[in-house]
């Protein structure tokens, strides 16, 4: 850590004072009814009492601390209560069971490993409430420079792949566009670069049981609890309490040793964890077309054998960027045209975002032709850097397709109505609004081919 000496000792400190306190909580004491209950569930045990008054469980657990028992409500019959001792008063819990027991929204095993939870949370909060209060207001994230780090490094790489000569794979005709200078200009200005220089990430942070003790990685504090002490990315396992949780900036940095597989990945995750600008999923499948496939009929239209398009798909989660896709081991082009296609209805958020559709659906709606370009050009900008990257990509490659439509037979239009539903999906699996929707979204990708220079 950069922290000085004496601040790094007092931080140390703490975490032991509140580690201390979690080893001092009240132990649980189970107060077991005296006769066998017949209405008892048979997910509790003794500590169940039937159907008794508030003040009856008060008068058994008064003067214990840590004691507890289960009663059935009298209000609310079939509904039970955890009454619990603790600070010289019984508190009273809903209580509940799904196959576990809980309370609020953390899951036990059993009654006894929910209060002995509890107990721990309840006195670190009576004992620590005004050190808990102030834990994030000077976190040690900020003082390892982490967030300015990665930022940096990744301004740096994506910006010397841009400033590297672009290889034109196929010799592109010059046309004359009849969008008004304004979409033009902004294109020949290039305001887009610096946007996907910000390959930003949030974490994507799951509730997490720790073994043992176990420090917060924002904060520097005890993780205190029995279960579910606080949360782990599971992309790039950063531990944290759930509270710094939201505090924790948008900086994930997926750990390829957490990433099980290329298919079904979310788009941004994958390219982090690669360390490129785009899926190599994408870039592979591309190269191998362009090398031996652009005149080949009905390219994206004809299906390649799903066996052989399944077995691309797990060749790129087991062997990455080291399987073989060439024609020595896929003669037929229609099969890798066919993983790829595979790989963008996989993903878990479309490379047109589920945010973004309804507004690439209207742009496309509009009458005005210059008019509808400008709105889909704005729907672009919005796109998260890894999907407008690939998208860029994708529709660069695309349109040097349609270059060859007296062989392939492939139009922008023919392309639109394959590559639509594919790039883009309605946030509500509707069937209807689906199919009311095919017509606008065979035009939003038709178009992004056919103005791919000016819209990107």
């Amino acid at each position: 850590f950069s922290l000085r000496t004496d601040k790094f000792y007092q931080c140390f400190s703490f975490l032991l004072s509140v580690y201390q306190l979690q080893q001092e909580a009240p132990r649980p004491k189970r107060v077991t009814c005296p006769q066998e209950m017949e209405t008892r569930p048979k997910y509790y045990g003794r500590e169940f009492h039937g159907m008794i008054p508030r003040e009856y469980a008060d008068q058994l657990l008064a003067g214990v601390e840590g004691a507890y028992l289960i009663r059935e409500s009298q209000r609310q019959p079939g509904t039970h209560t955890l009454a619990l001792r603790f600070g010289d008063q019984t508190l009273n819990y809903r209580l509940f069971y799904d196959g576990k027991h809980f309370v609020g929204e953390k899951r036990f095993e059993s009654v006894h490993d929910l209060v002995t939870d509890a107990l721990i949370t309840l006195y670190i909060e009576t004992k620590a409430a005004e050190y808990i209060a102030k834990m994030t207001t000077n976190p040690i994230y900020e003082h390892l420079g982490y967030t300015s780090l990665i930022k940096d490094k990744m301004v740096h790489r994506l910006s010397r792949a841009r400033s590297e000569p672009r290889r034109v794979t196929f010799q592109r005709e010059e046309r004359v566009s009849f969008i008004s200078s304004p979409l033009l200009r902004r294109s020949a200005l290039k305001d887009t670069p610096e946007k996907q220089c910000s390959y930003e990430k949030i974490h994507n942070f799951k509730v997490h049981t720790f073994r043992g003790p176990h420090w917060c990685e924002y904060c520097a504090n005890f993780m205190w609890g029995l279960i579910a002490q606080g949360v782990r990315c599971s992309d790039c396992g950063l531990n944290v309490h759930k509270q710094c949780s939201k505090l924790v900036p948008s900086d994930c940095q997926p750990d390829l040793r957490r990433i099980k597989k290329v298919f079904s990945c979310d788009l941004t995750t994958l390219v982090k964890a690669h360390n490129t600008m785009r899926p190599m999923v994408v870039d592979m499948c591309i190269r191998e077309i362009e090398l031996r496939g652009m005149k080949s009929e009905g390219l994206y239209r004809v299906s390649g054998f799903s066996e052989h398009i399944e077995d691309v798909r797990l060749s790129f989660d087991r062997d990455g960027e080291k399987v073989d896709i060439s024609a020595s081991a896929y003669a037929d082009i229609n099969i890798i045209a066919g993983a790829l296609k595979l790989y963008f209805r996989d993903l878990p958020i479309p490379v047109i975002t589920f945010d973004l559709y309804s507004t690439f659906i209207q742009a496309a709606k509009i009458p005005n032709a210059e008019c509808r370009l400008e709105a889909i050009h704005e729907g672009l900008l919005q796109l998260p850097p890894a999907h407008y990257e690939t998208l860029r990509y994708l529709m660069a490659h695309l349109r040097r397709v349609t270059m060859f439509e007296k062989y392939n037979l492939m139009s922008a239009e023919n392309l639109g109505i394959v590559f639509g539903p594919t790039l883009m999906q309605a946030p509500e699996q509707n069937a209807l609004t689906t199919l009311n929707d095919m017509r606008q979204q065979k035009l939003v990708v038709q178009l992004m081919i056919e103005h791919e220079d000016v819209l990107f």
